[in-house]
């Protein structure tokens, strides 16, 4: 009879985390997902959980010594740099295998009117120059970038924004609602609010790609955010090569 395999740490909670979490669960490889706990009702993975931050590059390379982790899966959001940092510094520190498991972004397609902005302040400078009544698809946290504009503004978040989040602009409608969307949906949002201009991170994904859809058989200029510059670490674009990375790395 084999002796157990070393645990794995899964950070975050994209949709790529739980299916690499499902198909580790299955082969019996002890998971742990570690969620940032930002989302009031995240959709929750297979395996053990943990929900927090870890305090910093230090604090995650004790607790991969003090949990006997054998490898780390950094699924975490495109955008969610500062938990890319700490699990690089921490697991060199550590002495533990990395791999980052991010999906492809999206790319314009014909039709598409798509204008590249390196940050969320880039992207609220070139907004009213492209229109006056925008759909912003960038998460509740980045509102405060665009709290100095004078114009008609629909958020769609996950959960509401609040005070940490920062100043809110003047004129702001929010919608709370969660993918997976459909091209018909979005182009009735679209519609119905009168929008003339998308602004969305470079998330990738099925997901939420529809809203993009809409817009380009809307004729409707987009904005997209670039991803941050990740550390150097090995990479995986997909969950089946990941499972063969960690699989690899955790036999005994």
């Amino acid at each position: 009879m084999g002796s157990i395999a070393p645990r794995v740490l899964i950070l975050g909670g994209t949709s790529e985390a739980r299916a690499l979490a499902a198909e580790l669960v299955a082969r019996e490889v002890p998971v742990t997902s570690s969620l940032a706990g930002r989302v009031a009702k995240p959709r929750l993975p297979q395996g053990d959980i943990r929900v927090g931050g870890f305090g910093g590059p230090d604090g995650l390379a004790r607790w991969l010594a003090d949990h006997d982790i054998g490898a780390v899966v950094d699924a975490t959001h495109p955008f969610a740099r500062r938990i890319s940092a700490s699990a690089a510094t921490a697991t060199a520190s550590a002495g533990v295998p990395v791999l980052r498991l991010e999906r492809p972004g999206w790319q314009p397609g014909d039709g598409d009117d798509w204008h590249w902005a390196d940050t969320l302040a880039d992207a609220a400078r070139l907004l009213p120059r492209l229109g006056t009544r925008a759909l912003l698809t960038t998460g509740r946290q980045g509102l405060a970038e665009f709290a100095g504009l004078d114009m008609w503004l629909l958020a769609r978040c996950v959960d509401p924004p609040d005070e940490a989040d920062g100043p809110l602009p003047a004129r702001l409608e929010v919608t709370l609602s969660r993918g997976p969307y459909r091209v018909a949906d979005e182009a009735e949002l679209l519609r119905r609010h009168r929008i003339d201009v998308l602004v969305t991170k470079d998330s990738g994904g099925d997901m939420t790609a529809a809203k993009l859809h809409a817009a380009r058989d809307a004729s409707i200029p987009v904005i997209v955010v670039r991803r941050p510059a990740r550390p150097d670490m090995p990479h995986s674009a997909d969950v089946k090569s990941a499972v063969r990375w960690v699989v690899d790395r955790t036999k005994r």
